[in-house]
Parts: structure tokens; sequence; C-alpha cells
């Protein structure tokens, strides 16, 4: 096993206590609000709100003057790379907003049910939601477009909403997890400053195995339905994501890939719909900031709570924990590393049920991983990313389940046993850190 890397700060366990703070608030306000029957419980406090009392605890536990706890506070929070990601934040907000108010989701819906063939309903709404959530870069606006429809189906065939539900939302956090665009995958690349590129190839290879594999359950068990009807849709209006798909595969940068998908939708809508007008494609482009001004703000506020930390040594203590955690596997240095990483993200996104919060919060102790046990970069982002996307595709009071569960009107615990795709996604990552696939190439980076 490697040795500890050196650092000039002592490692201090209660350094992380403002951490368990904010844990502890937005958890324990989930809970309450479970107990008493609320929707969408762990959503009722707002997570930039719940860290405040976090910031004050960490100010107070700073061993030096109150200035230069605030100065070590800005100087995290203002990061190049937190304020990259800000930005990525609110354009791929503003493209999911654009793309939504023309018509674009609907008409690639319904592109899409036009050509299933009837006895193959469930691997084609896994397809269609993970090309969707791929092009939006969102689990929760293709549930939210596709949940509806796939409901529809099991009121008008054998097919149960479970299976259907569950359907989408295996391919909806397909595309959550690969997507160009996600917040999930800006947030890994960013912590550990890769390009998206290099990510996504290590990625596919332990993702769409587990795709196929998927797929193939829902053909093997899949039932007769009946004919099924769709509405007329316009066939530009699925542009914008065809354009943002293979953009997304060029050198250019994520901000202009966006900036274009934007500009191409708003085009498109303009030319295309008669109620788009120029009023209201500023307004998408605005409603599109707002829908992201929570994480995006709360990235921000956890870059800095996370510098804090750092520097008082809470980090680091960790880090030592973490490093005794993966000695207890009697593995390889670069797989008890890619272990530890999926831990930390794991454990976060337990905690938090949010999988962009539970990488950012994980960021900087998955790089201090990586560093230490020589783990390549774009091998623990894809960890990080896929782990996060595992977690929140399965755990019941997650955003993801409750929206699709509100919408089908079934219990999330019922659903839980149906999103094949995370489960079988999860065997193929841990597959993927044993037999240390897929290889790569030092001319890549």
């Amino acid at each position: 096993m490697s040795t500890l890397p050196h650092h000039q700060v002592q490692a201090r366990a209660i350094a992380l206590l403002p951490l368990m703070v904010f844990l502890t608030v937005f958890l324990g306000s989930g809970i309450y609000h479970t107990i008493i029957g609320t929707e969408f419980a762990f959503y009722q406090l707002k997570a930039p709100v719940a860290i405040l009392p976090a910031l004050l605890l960490a100010v107070l536990l700073h061993r030096k003057k109150l200035n230069h706890a605030i100065d070590q506070f800005l100087e995290g929070a203002s990061h190049p790379n937190l304020i990259l990601m800000f930005m990525v934040f609110m354009f791929a907000g503003a493209f999911a907003s654009v793309s939504s108010a023309i018509g674009s989701v609907d008409a690639t819906v319904q592109f899409g049910l036009s050509i299933i063939p009837p006895t193959f309903v469930l691997p084609m709404l896994f397809i269609i939601s993970a090309f969707i959530a791929t092009a939006m870069g969102t689990s929760m606006g293709t549930i939210a477009a596709c949940a509806p429809i796939a409901f529809g189906f099991s009121q008008a065939t054998d097919l149960t909403a479970i299976y259907t539900i569950g359907a989408v939302v295996s391919g909806a956090m397909f595309g959550d997890n690969l997507s160009m665009i996600s917040d999930t995958t800006i947030a890994a690349t960013r912590s550990l400053n890769v390009e998206l590129r290099d990510k996504f190839r290590v990625n596919i290879w332990i993702a769409l195995p587990a795709a196929i594999i998927t797929i193939l359950i829902y053909v093997f068990s899949s039932h007769s339905s009946q004919h099924i009807e769709y509405k007329a849709y316009n066939i530009w209006l699925i542009l914008p994501y065809v354009a943002v798909f293979f953009l997304a595969f060029t050198r250019l940068h994520v901000l202009a890939v966006l900036s274009l998908g934007v500009l191409i939708s708003g085009i498109i809508g303009l030319i295309s719909t008669p109620e788009f007008s120029m009023l209201k494609f500023n307004t998408a482009i605005y409603d599109g900031f707002v829908s992201m001004f929570e994480v995006a703000l709360l990235s921000m506020l956890l870059g800095g709570l996370s510098a804090i930390m750092q520097k008082e040594g809470g980090l680091e203590w960790l880090i030592q924990r973490i490093y005794v955690l993966t000695g207890l596997f009697k593995v390889g240095t670069q797989r008890a590393g890619e272990i530890g990483i999926s831990f930390l993200v794991i454990f976060s996104n337990l905690f938090v049920a949010n999988n962009t919060v539970a990488i950012i919060l994980s960021g900087d102790m998955a790089r201090e991983v990586a560093h230490a046990y020589g783990v390549d970069p774009k091998r623990a982002a894809a960890f990080m990313d896929i782990f996060s996307c595992v977690v929140q595709g399965i755990i019941p009071y997650g955003a993801q389940l409750l929206l699709a569960c509100s919408i089908a009107k079934i219990s999330p615990v019922e659903l839980i046993g149906s999103i094949y795709y995370c489960w079988i996604l999860a065997i193929f990552a841990v597959l993927a850190i044993v037999f240390r696939f897929p290889k790569l190439k030092s001319a890549s980076l």
C-alpha cells in the first residue's frame, strides 16, 4: 500500500463537525416530513438554507481570526472549477427549459412511440428515456416527460405500472449518468479535473453493457400489448436534442455546446411553433436559470465549506480513515483507491439524497484518494458518477422515485426492485474495479 500523502495541516476530526451538522439538519428534516406524511419529504428544507448553520459552525471552529475564516470560505467558493460548474448548471437549465417550451420533449417522445412494436413496450420505453435523458442531461425532466406515457401503457395494456415506470426511471438514470450536459457528469469531471469526453470513454464501457443486459431482460420478459396510439409530432423539434448530442462529442467547450443548444432550440421554436415568441424565449431561458439556481448555489456554498474543513484538517482526517478502510481489502493499490472513492460517493448520496450534491461533497476527498492511490482521474470520475446514479435511482426518498411514483400512484418501495438498470450497473461497476476494465491508454489523457 502507498504511504499517506504529506500535508501541512494537522488532521482534526472536529473539523468535519460542520458537515455532520449539515447532513443532520438536511436528513432530519426529511425524516420528520416523511413521518408526518409530507410529499417530497426530503425536499421540503432547501439545501442552501440547511447548510447555513454548518457554515456558521465552521467559522466558529476556525482557529484563526474571523476575517481569515471568511477569506478561506470565499477562496473555496470562488474556485475556477466551481465558477465553471455554476455557469454550466445555468446553461444546462436554460437548454432544458427552452427545448421543453418549444415542444421538443413531447415531439421526441411521440417520435419514439410511433416506432415502438406493440410487443416491445418495455425495452423501447427504456431506450426512449435513455435517449431523452442523454440529450437533456436530466433524469427528472425525462421522468416528468415519459412517466405519464408509461403509466398510460400500464392502464391500456396488461403491463403493471411498476414495470413501465421502472423502465422509464432506468432509462433516465442511464442518460443522467452518461450525458455530456448532466449535472452529475459536470460535477464529477470538474471535481477530478478531467475532460468530459475522457470520462465518457470510461463510463460507456461500463454503462453500455449494463444497458444491453437490461434491454435483453425487458425483451425476454415482454408482454403482448395492444396497438399503441401516438399523437402527431413535428420532426424538426427533435433537432435541438440531436444537435447537442453530436456537438457534445466535438472539442467545443461545454459552455459553447450548451449555448448553441439554447440558440438552436430558440430558432427552431420561433420557426416551427407559432405561439413561441421572443418574449417566451426570454422567459424560458430565465426559468431554466432559476431551475438550476439551488444546486448551483449549493455547489458554491459547499465549496466554501469544504475549503474551511480542508484548512482545518477535517478532510485530512477523513482521508486517513479511508486509507484504513481500503487497507482492509486484500487488493491492489488502485483497486483499493477505487473502492474508497466509490464508498465516499455512496455514503454521501445516502445522506443527502441528491447525486449531484453527493459528488460535490465527496469531490475533494475523491481527488485526494485518486492521487494517493494512483487511480486514473478518468476512472475516478466515472465511478463517482456511476455509483451516485446507482444510489439515486434506488433510494425511495430520492426525487426521481418520488416524482415517478407520484405520477403512477404507487409506493417508491414497490418500485425499487424494478429499477433493473441501476442494480445491473452496480454489478458491472464492481466487476470493472475487480478486473480493471476498461484498459486506458495514456495517449488519451
